[in-house]
């Protein structure tokens, strides 16, 4: 088996594109939370709130002929993977590209206006808007092809589209792919474009917070005054890499990955199970070979819904008991779905290596329905710890935990 280690790492999220940016915001309690007024026209959607980034504009040095295969969210991708290569020192350098370089990444979907324009010819029986490009900006897997062809990477391409554990499971396969031996390197992680679409999805559940004229006020992960969740988009990518070959070519080494754990509540869509829940995790640990005891703080799902706060809290109280740090970044970006995964994997050893925790944002009373934890709230919490856990969970029940250890 080869150990695998993270070299770079990078993300696009409201709050900024760089840890500085968003670690400032975090520190101020700043929210990338604002009321949508461009949905209004929307009728029938309840939620007017959301996570965009306002400023994302594409390198300059992108050629129009790259631009045409990649919709918004395939820009965010590829955006997040050029800043991970950069941080990893793999930029420009030519191994990415003999074939010892994969990707492993994924969306809930792809871009949505490909979607409308799809949708206006069944309807309208139009092409209007409509070419070449269209189904590739708009396929499932458009994020992880446009990161192969953008950068030339030969190795093997395993696409994730599995809602919000899209980004976790494609660190996750990366992490495997290079555990047992079949390439020395790996770009992995998600990202996703906001559309309305992914807003009314939740909104038809009643699972959307409607704080619409207090944006800032939510959503509230595991608060007994919360009212659901609010959309947001993203990107994040990760560069892994075997140890040994990392340590040949003198590489930074944030982070080790020493344990993965994926499975299925097999049981409903979108209601999620404590048992299955807490089993990913089990095997997380059992992968990385150690206790439960060995693990300092779970980065928590914390959508801010009642089901998976509630499910979510009790799996990982019922396994490390209540004196365990959890607290939720998407209480700061809002649910970036296929993006979530990466980038709190990202936030998570940041956290680890800086020994400074993020809170919850908005989490004045926690539930009492919720597990008995250690919920982080107020300012930052210092700590020292070795190992971090990252768990996400997705509609079909699918469930995700990666641990990483401190490299010292």
């Amino acid at each position: 088996m080869k150990r695998v280690v993270v070299t770079g790492m990078a993300g696009i999220t409201s709050l900024g594109s760089d840890w500085a940016s968003i670690e400032a915001n975090f520190v101020a309690g700043r929210s990338g939370i604002r009321r949508m007024d461009e949905w209004d026209r929307f009728t029938e959607l309840n939620t007017r709130l959301a996570g965009p980034i306002d400023d994302f504009a594409v390198p300059a040095h992108w050629t129009r002929k790259q631009l045409r295969s990649m919709g918004r969210v395939s820009r965010l991708a590829v955006g997040a993977a050029e800043q991970a290569l950069q941080d990893a020192g793999l930029l420009g350098n030519p191994i990415i590209r003999d074939g010892r370089m994969g990707v492993a990444c994924g969306s809930s979907t792809g871009s949505t206006d490909e979607i409308k324009a799809f949708g206006n010819m069944l309807l309208n029986s139009v092409a209007d808007g409509l070419n070449a490009n269209s189904y590739v900006r708009m396929m499932p897997h458009t994020t992880a092809a446009n990161i192969s062809i953008f950068f030339g990477l030969t190795g093997r391409l395993i696409p994730t589209s599995s809602a919000c554990t899209s980004g976790s499971q494609g660190i996750g396969y990366a992490y495997e792919s290079i555990k047992f031996g079949r390439l020395p390197l790996m770009l992995a992680g998600g990202a996703e474009e906001l559309c309305p679409t992914e807003a009314m999805v939740f909104d038809a559940l009643y699972a959307t917070s409607l704080k619409n004229d207090a944006p800032h006020t939510s959503p509230r992960p595991y608060d007994s005054g919360r009212d659901g969740l609010v959309i947001g988009e993203g990107g994040g990518m990760l560069v892994l890499e075997e140890l040994e070959h990392a340590l040949a070519r003198g590489a930074h080494i944030h982070a080790e990955i020493v344990g993965f754990g994926s499975n299925a509540d097999g049981q409903h869509t979108t209601r999620p199970e404590v048992g299955t829940m807490r089993r990913a995790m089990e095997l997380a640990l059992e992968d990385a070979g150690i206790g439960a005891d060995a693990i300092g703080y779970v980065n928590g799902h914390g959508t801010a819904t009642e089901q998976g706060d509630i499910a979510e809290t009790l799996a990982t109280s019922e396994l490390f008991g209540k004196h365990m740090p959890i607290s939720s970044q998407k209480s700061f970006l809002g649910h970036t779905l296929g993006a979530c995964g990466a980038l709190e994997s990202w936030f998570s050893i940041e956290m680890m290596n800086r020994d400074r925790y993020v809170p919850t944002l908005n989490l004045d009373e926690v539930d009492p329905r919720c597990g008995e934890l250690d919920y982080l709230r107020g300012g930052f919490r210092v700590m020292h710890n070795d190992y971090v856990m990252n768990n996400n969970f997705a509609f079909g029940g699918v469930n995700t935990s990666l641990i990483f250890r401190r490299w010292s």
